[in-house]
C-alpha cells in the first residue's frame, strides 16, 4: 500500500466522485441508487462539495468521504478496496465530525463490516413500507 493522504475536496475531484458513485457495484450499496448526471452533480458539488474529502494513494484518488446532515457518505474505488482506504477515511472524518453516523443499506455487508471495524455499533432499524406490487 502506498502513501495515503486525506485531502479536502476541490473541483478537480468532482468528476472522480461522480464516476465512482455511479460505478456498478458501488452505486448499489447506496440507499439512493439513481445514476447521477453531470449537470446535477455539478449543482450538488457547488452546494455540498465543501463537506467532502478525498483519500489519495500515491497521489491518485482512491475514495471519498463526506458528512451531510450528520450522515456519512463514503465510497472506495474497487482498485483500492481491502487496502485500508475506507477505514482511513472513516477515522479521519470522525476527527472532524465526531457526531456523524452511518446509515447502511440492508445487505451492504462491506459497508457494515467497515463501520463496525471503525467502532460503530448498530443502534436502530429504520423500516419503510414497500409500495411495490
Amino acid at each position: 500500500m502506498g502513501v495515503k493522504l486525506f485531502v479536502k475536496n476541490k473541483k478537480d475531484y468532482w468528476e472522480f466522485i461522480r464516476q465512482l458513485r455511479n460505478m456498478d457495484g458501488v452505486r448499489q450499496g447506496f440507499i439512493q441508487q439513481e445514476y447521477i448526471e453531470p449537470d446535477n452533480h455539478k449543482i450538488y458539488m457547488k452546494k455540498y462539495g465543501h463537506l467532502y474529502y478525498i483519500c489519495t494513494v500515491n497521489g491518485a484518488p482512491a475514495g471519498y468521504v463526506g458528512v451531510a446532515d450528520r450522515d456519512i457518505r463514503v465510497a472506495t474505488h474497487p482498485d483500492f478496496q481491502g487496502q485500508g482506504v475506507g477505514s482511513f477515511m472513516i477515522e479521519n472524518i470522525m476527527k472532524l465530525e465526531p457526531q456523524a453516523y452511518a446509515k447502511v443499506k440492508m445487505g451492504n455487508e462491506a459497508s457494515l463490516k467497515l463501520f463496525e471495524k471503525c467502532g460503530f455499533t448498530k443502534q436502530y432499524y429504520i423500516l419503510e413500507k414497500n409500495n411495490e406490487t
